[in-house]
């Protein structure tokens, strides 16, 4: 299973959205310690938002849609959207 994300830095007021086939609790301990160049300023981070996908393929596409939007606003609204799985 493989699973797109958002997650956001209170210290920097910023999200980062990615993908991960390694679990979403693991993934974010790694942004948190700093195992990721991108992230590793922004510690903490918190998890916002996490969809599962079957495969690589669909999450990666997701994952790019999401970017190219381009749109905090795009990201907030996904965020309090039903489709976020965190609850």
């Amino acid at each position: 299973m493989y699973q797109v994300y958002i997650i956001y830095s209170t210290s920097k007021d910023r999200y980062y959205i990615g993908s991960t086939s390694v679990g979403i609790e693991t993934r974010l301990k790694r942004h948190n310690e700093g195992w990721t160049r991108s992230t590793k300023n922004g510690v903490p981070w918190e998890l916002k938002f996490v969809h599962s996908y079957p495969t690589k393929s669909e999450a990666l596409v997701r994952e790019r849609f999401i970017k190219n939007q381009k749109s905090r606003a795009f990201i907030e609204t996904l965020i309090g959207s039903p489709e976020n799985n965190l609850d």
